[in-house]
């Protein structure tokens, strides 16, 4: 359960992540108050899937998801680039969050 916790939290840190667009340097209201709420709640996931996951995976697989999430999102909602090398560094990260999947007892 604590792994579905901890990807629900990476879910959570994409929203605010890409929130923060939308704030316009937290100058509109409603868009500040979604990106903040999003904020919490991804800490408090990331906490409570800690009780029973090593820190250290914990952490990275939480950033790891929320750098993909909204690595992906920047290209489709903002026209990032999505050239090549920037796919193949998004792999390899998913690469490296399925190896500490796979690592970690639990």
């Amino acid at each position: 359960m604590a792994w579905v916790i901890l990807v629900v939290a990476g879910l959570f840190e994409i929203a605010w992540a890409i929130g923060l667009k939308y704030t316009e340097g937290f100058t509109r209201p409603w868009p500040t108050v979604g990106t903040v709420l999003a904020m919490v709640v991804s800490l408090w996931l990331l906490g409570l899937a800690m009780k029973s996951l090593p820190v250290g995976t914990a952490y990275a697989i939480w950033v790891g998801v929320g750098a993909v999430g909204t690595a992906i999102l920047g290209i489709v909602l903002f026209g990032d680039s999505a050239s090549a090398g920037r796919l193949i560094s998004i792999g390899l990260i998913v690469a490296g969050l399925v190896g500490l999947k796979l690592a970690t007892p639990g």
